[in-house]
């Protein structure tokens, strides 16, 4: 059985590590600045004592006032996982890194997202629509949509 790793007791690593960088955390979730996503990430699988080596998924939310993109990731060697949460603000861009270089298996799921939600994944290989045909107006999850 996997084990939810606690969030605040990770949140210390990272702020140690990247000062600043944390919104928040609880038990389960950690929600880090979208600027610091890439460096926390790559921290959380490259750290030996974390070892988040594998993404479960990658999902996105709109809130209205801002969009939630929600990494969980577990580490198999550790039996643990962790879910690791960002915001976007900027509604008319939404941009955010991927995380494709550290976890080949964001590729469709964040392709999903931009499709979806139109938010930009920088530095992603083939960052296209992956349900909808090119030339689609809009993307249909968004509460802003119709």
């Amino acid at each position: 059985m996997t084990v939810s790793l606690s969030g605040k007791e990770v949140a210390l690593k990272i702020e140690g590590k990247f000062p600043g960088s944390m919104v928040e955390s609880s038990q389960e979730n950690l929600v880090v600045k979208s600027d610091h996503l890439l460096d926390v990430a790559r921290f959380l699988k490259e750290t030996d004592s974390l070892d988040f080596d594998y993404l479960n998924f990658v999902t996105a939310v709109d809130y209205y006032d801002h969009f939630e993109v929600s990494y969980m990731l577990s580490s198999l060697e550790h039996n643990h996982s962790l879910t690791v949460k960002t915001r976007c603000y900027d509604r008319e861009n939404p941009v955010l890194p991927s995380v494709v270089g550290l976890w080949q298996g964001a590729d469709f799921q964040e392709r999903e997202i931009y499709d979806l939600f139109g938010i930009t994944f920088e530095g992603h290989p083939n960052l296209k629509r992956i349900f909808l045909w090119e030339g689609f107006e809009g993307h249909p999850l968004r509460k802003d949509f119709m």
